[in-house]
């Protein structure tokens, strides 16, 4: 990401809002805590009684959807539509009930179509959860809202 490239205040207010109102954001209680060019920082408290798996342990899906949303938000910061091309998840640790977690996706590089992203998932303790490493795809479109 280049230190010196800023995000269009519009599209930031825009991106804030939108994460407010997604229906999968606000069931899972995912907040945007921080958002600059090419980088996200997302939170979501691990809620055992709605995203434990059959082990009681933190479902992956859980876990991905916190990836996806700093990957999401992270790669619309130019203010045009980015969807996933990949996006490869590796597992480290499972976290304790009722801890925060942290996801952060930053941009390591971008071509005109093409943005590679590593996201990082860490609990409250800065314990890391997973890793990450997606690849977004820039459709030109700018965001629709």
């Amino acid at each position: 990401m280049d230190e010196k490239q800023t995000i269009n205040p519009e599209v930031k207010k825009a991106i804030y809002k939108a994460v407010e109102t997604e229906p999968l954001a606000r069931t899972l209680n995912m907040r945007l805590a921080e958002l600059a060019a090419g980088y996200s920082r997302v939170e979501m408290h691990y809620a055992p009684e709605s995203m434990a798996n059959i082990y009681s342990r933190a479902h992956g899906g859980a876990i991905f959807s916190l990836i996806d949303e700093a990957f999401e938000t992270a790669s619309q910061t130019a203010g045009n539509i980015a969807v996933a091309l990949n996006v490869n998840v590796t597992y480290v640790n499972s976290p304790d009930s009722g801890t925060m977690l942290s996801a952060e996706a930053r941009e390591i590089s971008r071509s005109r179509k093409i943005a590679n992203y590593d996201i990082r998932v860490t609990d409250g303790n800065l314990q890391l959860v997973a890793t990450c490493q997606a690849v977004a795809y820039d459709t030109g479109k700018p965001l629709p809202f």
